[in-house]
C-alpha cells in the first residue's frame, strides 16, 4: 500500500512541476477558469459553462502546440560560488552565447534543480518536523512529508530573469539569484530558457544540461565578545594529531644515536649511509586547545531547534581564531566524528562544510560522544557544549569535564515548551526566533 502512496505521490508531483514549467501566469488562470467552468458544465442547464470550458482548453492546447516550435542553440557558462549560506540569497553571474541563426528575444532564463524527489526509502524512513501531531491520515499518507523533503532539498523558487536580445554569434551576461532553503547541498541540473507563445499562455522551453553544485553552510549567530582561558597544554602528537592520532611528536631534526634512545626512532637510510646509529629527534608542543561538541542525539529530527544548535556550533567555528590554537569539532553520526582545524590542519571552511551534513543520531549516541570527548580532556583548555536535551548524562559530562580542569560553557538549544524545568546556572537556555539575544548572556556563563 505505501508503495502505492509513494508512486502517485511521484505522479502528481511530475505532473504538478511540469504545470508551474509551462505555464504562465495567463495560463494558471486560464485552466482554473476552464475546470471550473467544465464542472459547472455537468449540468446540461449550464451549456455556456461547457462551450467556455472548451474554448479556453483549445486555446491551450493551441499555445502548447505553438511553444513546441521554440527552439535555441545556445552556450552557457555560470561563475557560481563554491559556498553559500542557508538562508540567505546568493547571485551569480551567466553568460549565454547564441549559436543558432537567428536572434534571441523575449527570453527568460530560470536555473533548473536536479530531480529532489526522494527515494522511496528515504521517504518511508524520514520524519517531518511535528509529524506527530497530524492527524492519522496524513501521518500514513506522508503527503506533508514529501513536500518537506523536496523542499528541502531545492532553493526558494528561483525568479527568472530576462535575457536581452541576442544577435548570431553574440553572447550577453545576465545575473540570476538563489536563496538556500537550508544546509547542505544545491544540487543544480542546467538552465533553462523559455519564451512565451503568442497568445501569452504557455512557454517554449529550451534546457541546457549545466550540472554544477554549491554547498550552503549553516547560517551563523552573533557571538559576544569570548575570553577563552589561554593556558598551553602538551599536545603529545604534534599539530600532526589532527591526520595521524598516536604519539608522533613534531620532527625536529636528526641527531647520533644516544643510550636508552628507542628503536623505532632510528633514521635507518642515515644509518647505513654513515655506519653508525642516526635517531630523529621530536620537539614536543604547547599550545591552547579547544573542543566544540555537538550533540545531535535526539527523536524530533531536523526540527527548528535542531537547525539553531547547528547554526550555533558553525558560529563558534566562524567566530573562534586557530591561527595560534587548535579547534577540535565532535558530534556523532553513525559513528563518532572528530575533526581538527587551525595550525596549518583544517580551515574553518571545511568546518563549516562539515557541519552542512550534519544530521540527527540516535539518542544512544550520546554515550559514544561522551566518551570520545572525555578521552580528548588531557590535551584541552576549554570546552563548549552545543546541547540538544538536558539530562543527567550531559549534566554529568559538564561536570567532568570542569573536575578535569577545563573550562567549559554549556548551551542547551531547545524550543520553548521543551525547557527543562530546573536548570544550572551555568547552563544557558536558548531558544528558536530568539538565539542571538540568548547568545549575549554567554560570557558569564562558565563551569569552571
Amino acid at each position: 500500500m505505501r508503495r502505492l502512496i509513494y508512486i502517485a505521490l511521484r505522479a502528481v508531483s511530475a505532473l504538478d512541476h511540469w504545470l508551474r514549467e509551462r505555464l504562465t501566469i495567463a495560463g494558471w488562470l486560464a485552466l482554473g477558469t476552464a475546470a471550473t467552468a467544465g464542472a459547472a458544465g455537468i449540468d446540461t442547464n449550464q451549456g455556456a459553462s461547457l462551450q467556455a470550458a472548451m474554448l479556453l482548453a483549445a486555446l491551450l492546447v493551441l499555445g502548447w502546440a505553438a511553444s513546441l516550435f521554440f527552439r535555441a542553440r545556445v552556450s552557457v557558462a555560470r561563475e557560481l560560488p563554491r559556498y553559500a549560506t542557508a538562508g540567505e540569497p546568493f547571485s551569480y553571474a551567466v553568460a549565454v552565447a547564441n549559436l543558432g541563426p537567428r536572434a534571441l528575444s523575449g527570453v527568460t532564463v530560470v536555473e533548473a534543480f536536479r530531480d529532489p524527489r526522494p527515494r522511496f526509502a528515504d521517504w518511508k524512513r524520514a520524519r517531518e518536523p511535528g509529524e506527530e501531531r497530524r492527524n492519522w491520515f496524513d501521518r500514513n499518507v506522508g503527503y506533508f512529508r514529501w513536500r518537506w523533503l523536496i523542499e528541502r532539498a531545492t532553493p526558494e523558487t528561483p525568479r527568472t530573469a530576462p535575457l536581452p536580445q541576442v544577435a548570431p554569434g553574440a553572447s550577453e551576461t545576465l545575473r540570476l539569484t538563489l536563496t538556500p532553503r537550508r544546509r547542505g547541498r544545491v544540487e543544480l541540473a542546467g538552465l533553462i530558457l523559455n519564451r512565451s507563445d503568442p497568445l501569452g499562455l504557455v512557454k517554449g522551453i529550451a534546457r541546457v544540461a549545466l550540472p554544477a553544485r554549491v554547498i550552503a553552510l549553516p547560517r551563523r549567530y552573533r557571538l559576544p565578545r569570548l575570553s577563552l582561558p589561554g593556558r598551553r597544554k602538551h599536545q603529545p602528537g604534534g599539530v600532526s594529531l589532527a591526520s595521524s592520532v598516536g604519539d608522533s611528536e613534531e620532527f625536529l631534526s636528526l641527531r647520533e644515536y644516544r643510550p636508552g634512545d628507542p628503536l623505532q626512532r632510528i633514521h635507518w637510510k642515515s644509518f647505513a649511509r654513515t655506519g653508525r646509529p642516526i635517531v630523529k629527534e621530536f620537539q614536543d608542543e604547547f599550545f591552547e586547545r579547544h573542543a566544540l561538541v555537538l550533540d545531535t542525539a535526539g527523536r524530533r529530527g531536523e526540527d527548528e531547534a535542531f537547525e539553531d544548535a547547528v547554526a550555533v556550533a558553525a558560529s563558534f567555528v566562524y567566530t573562534i581564531e586557530t591561527q595560534e590554537c587548535l579547534l577540535d569539532l565532535l558530534f556523532v553520526g553513525s559513528e563518532v566524528h572528530h575533526s581538527t582545524a587551525g595550525r596549518g590542519q583544517l580551515h574553518a571552511e571545511n568546518m563549516l562544510e562539515t557541519l552542512a551534513g550534519v544530521g540527527p543520531s540516535e539518542p544512544e549516541g550520546f554515550g559514544r560522544l561522551a566518551r570520545a570527548v572525555l578521552a580528548q580532556c588531557g590535551q584541552l583548555t576549554s570546552c563548549v557544549l552545543v546541547l540538544a536535551a538536558w539530562d543527567d548524562a550531559r549534566r554529568g559530562l559538564a561536570e567532568r569535564l570542569a573536575a578535569s580542569g577545563i573550562e567549559v560553557r554549556a548551551i542547551l538549544v531547545c524550543a520553548r515548551e521543551d525547557a527543562p524545568r530546573e536548570v544550572p546556572a551555568w547552563l544557558l537556555v536558548v531558544h528558536p526566533g530568539a538565539i542571538e539575544a540568548g547568545l549575549a548572556r554567554l560570557e558569564r556563563m562558565v563551569l569552571r
